[in-house]
């Protein structure tokens, strides 16, 4: 009778396995594999060689605290010949000597987490138990059997395995990107990510039915939207939108995601101070992606907040423009979610593909403050219906505006306001290229046709179908094609009397700084022409000057001035209201590369910046970071005060690890100038 089977040593394959499962970079020092697609394993036995006619090996994996084959958690398989779908599986792919190679398979839809492996061996007697260690099992996007397979390696590049981006701000009139550090395969991250899926409470609550759970894309993305603020539970970031930042860190300040998720674990999961809208999205698409889940960050220009579900946004201002009495239902003049990619099995068919969910804490969703994921493709239709919180993302990009004037005197007007359209320009990067992709069209039918009317109908959104009759005098602010900080520009008030009436009209024109969510600043130009007589079929040109001097010292990190025109037409007593928001460019961030980019090899990064402000500029920091470039964020100090004109100047040093395309992300600040970003695309070649 043979001799049992003596185990002398095994190996995990870390560098095949992550080669063929795209997990390269995390499969350093541990294996991280795909579902639903075989990793190899390779046993070498003392004594004698495998053999399979006497020799049994069976193979146990499990996860999570109570593992079970009832829950999914636990897998008992033997060593076979046939390679089985939507079951653990382990076969033999070679055998040289006493060498075996193997090759096991997870069920494309095993729950994802950190799994313990064992093997028990045989031979006619007791067996004996060997423990090969841990490996971490993924999401799959190459697998067309996993609820996340996307049929696109473009897409997947983009989407699942980049490590940089931009995300967009500004205003629906400007566009304005900053670069983003997502880092999901920096180091650390994804036993962080693990981390925030065992802090959430349905996971303290019962972690072995939670683990299950993990099967699922839309579970994990639902779990991960609430997990990323810390509004119920120890999550990770903390909002504020009061500029109020003190005690922690402007939201405006980060440049990636990796630096807030090493924070929030290594002072014990407290925690991180401060994020707003694109800040909790941008984590929560790092968290996703490294979990296996294809994630973009959008962004819905005049995006609206409606905190009672019926689709109208009703704001009573007075004459100057600033908001009275509630305040919590806002237009806010950018919102950023994120959109991850899964078939919806919950649902009825059709709602597979983009699902939008949103981290930002606002509105409790079956008791929690997290939002969705909903099918994009159910918000064009208007269907209402689909988990998860589809009349909140419709309103945020379809909601009615409706504004009430209230005068001195107490007596209230309804204004005519064309220049405020909810859910305008909603932006993604693009794949493979630092440019926008505009998809608004995957939200919403064009604006006035045949089929967005039937999604108004079914949503029930009666407000939009009952305009009323435009008048026939109209205006509008225009602008100059671009403006800077730290200069005085010129906005206008453009009004054109299409009638055959002459028009006495009185005039009101503010500037006020802004927040992207709404909140306005002090008045920083104002205009209040009394008479303003419009003659018949002609158009006029109202100028009102914006200084440097007035709004430099009320202007938000947002960079935004909101320009507001309120036209009364005395005779008809008719109330027309123009809004423009205007973005103030920051100056460029230079960046230059000195020597060659080669994995391993040591670079030089020089960043340089130009006062452009009429002061001086204190307390000078260029900070810099990078995925693949460096080991973690680098922090310069200037020293001196930048005068005003002067050029700044620092290197940095870069040692790259990484083959590819990779995004060096700068960050400037001061005591005047702060928030400034920059970036420069550096492709890494071999050694």
């Amino acid at each position: 009778m043979a001799t049992g089977l003596a185990l002398e040593k095994w190996y995990l394959e870390l560098e095949a396995n992550g080669r063929d499962h795209h997990t390269a970079e995390l499969c350093l020092k541990q294996l991280v594999v795909r579902r639903g697609q075989p990793f190899r394993l390779t046993l070498r036995f003392q004594g004698r060689s495998y053999e399979a006619r006497v020799d049994h090996l069976t193979f146990i994996v499990s996860t999570g605290p109570n593992p079970s084959e009832e829950a999914g958690t636990n897998a008992r398989f033997p060593l076979s010949d046939a390679v089985e779908q939507h079951t653990w599986t382990a076969s033999v792919i070679d055998q040289q000597g006493s060498e075996l190679s193997l090759q096991l398979i997870a069920p494309p839809n095993a729950p994802i987490g950190l799994y313990s492996l064992t093997m028990e061996a045989s031979t006619g007697s007791q067996p004996s138990s060997f423990n090969l260690g841990h490996f971490t099992l993924l999401f799959n996007p190459w697998c067309p059997a996993d609820a996340v397979f996307l049929d696109s390696e473009e897409e997947r590049q983009e989407y699942v395995l980049a490590q940089d981006g931009l995300i967009y701000q500004g205003s629906a009139k400007y566009f304005h990107d900053i670069p983003w550090n997502f880092g999901q395969f920096e180091a650390e991250i994804l036993d962080t990510c693990l981390k925030i899926l065992d802090m959430n409470p349905k996971f303290l609550k019962n972690g072995g039915r939670d683990c299950s759970r993990r099967s699922s894309p839309v579970y994990v993305c639902r779990v991960v939207s609430a997990m990323v603020n810390c509004n119920d539970d120890q999550g990770v970031l903390l909002g504020r939108w009061d500029g109020k930042y003190a005690d922690g860190i402007s939201p405006m300040y980060w440049m990636g995601s990796v630096d807030i998720l090493r924070r929030w674990k290594n002072s014990g999961f407290q925690k991180v101070k401060y994020g707003q809208c694109w800040v909790f999205a941008a984590v929560a698409c790092t968290v996703l992606r490294c979990l296996g889940i294809p994630t973009r960050v959008v962004t819905n220009y005049n995006s609206a907040h409606d905190s009672n579900s019926n689709l109208l946004i009703e704001y009573f201002r007075n004459e100057s423009g600033e908001v009275e009495g509630n305040k919590s239902e806002m237009i806010w003049n950018f919102h950023c979610w994120v959109e991850s990619w899964m078939t919806r099995p919950d649902l009825k068919p059709g709602y597979d593909g983009w699902q939008a969910l949103d981290p930002t804490p606002q509105e409790k969703s079956e008791g929690t403050y997290c939002c969705g994921p909903v099918p994009v493709r159910a918000i064009k239709e208007g269907d209402l219906t689909p988990k998860y919180d589809a009349p909140f993302v419709f309103a945020e990009v379809n909601a009615d505006l409706v504004e009430w004037i209230r005068n001195a005197d107490g007596s209230l007007h309804k204004s005519f306001n064309n220049s405020t359209v909810v859910g305008q320009k909603i932006s993604t990067k693009s794949v493979g290229r630092d440019q926008r992709e505009d998809i608004t069209h995957i939200y919403k039918y064009p604006e006035g046709s045949r089929e967005e009317r039937e999604a108004f109908k079914k949503a029930n959104n009666l407000n939009k179908l009952d305009a009323r009759e435009k008048p026939g005098v109209t205006m509008r602010i225009r602008v100059v094609r671009s403006m800077t900080v730290g200069s005085d520009f010129d906005v206008y008030a453009h009004i054109n009397n299409d009638t055959e009436e002459s028009h006495s009209c009185r005039l009101l024109l503010f500037a006020r700084t802004s927040s992207y969510n709404g909140m306005l600043g002090p008045v920083c130009s104002s205009m209040d022409l009394l008479s303003l007589s419009l003659e018949p079929n002609s158009e006029k040109s109202i100028t009102l000057p914006v200084l440097y001097k007035k709004y430099f010292d009320y202007l938000t990190e947002s960079n935004l001035i909101k320009v507001r025109g309120l036209l009364i037409d005395l005779a008809t007593d008719i109330y027309l209201v123009a809004e423009r928001d205007i973005y103030l460019e920051n100056p460029e961030i230079k960046i230059r590369i000195l020597g060659e980019p080669k994995k391993n090899r040591k670079l030089v990064a020089e960043v340089s910046l130009q006062n452009p402000l009429p002061e001086p500029l204190e307390g000078c920091t260029i900070t810099v970071e990078g995925a693949g470039l460096m080991e973690s964020q680098i922090t310069v100090d200037i020293p001196s005060p930048v005068k005003v004109g002067q050029e700044v100047k620092v290197r940095v040093s870069l040692l790259p690890t990484w083959v590819g395309l990779h995004k060096l992300v700068v960050n400037f600040n001061s005591n005047k100038l702060k928030a400034v970003k920059g970036y420069r695309n550096v492709i890494i070649g071999p050694p």
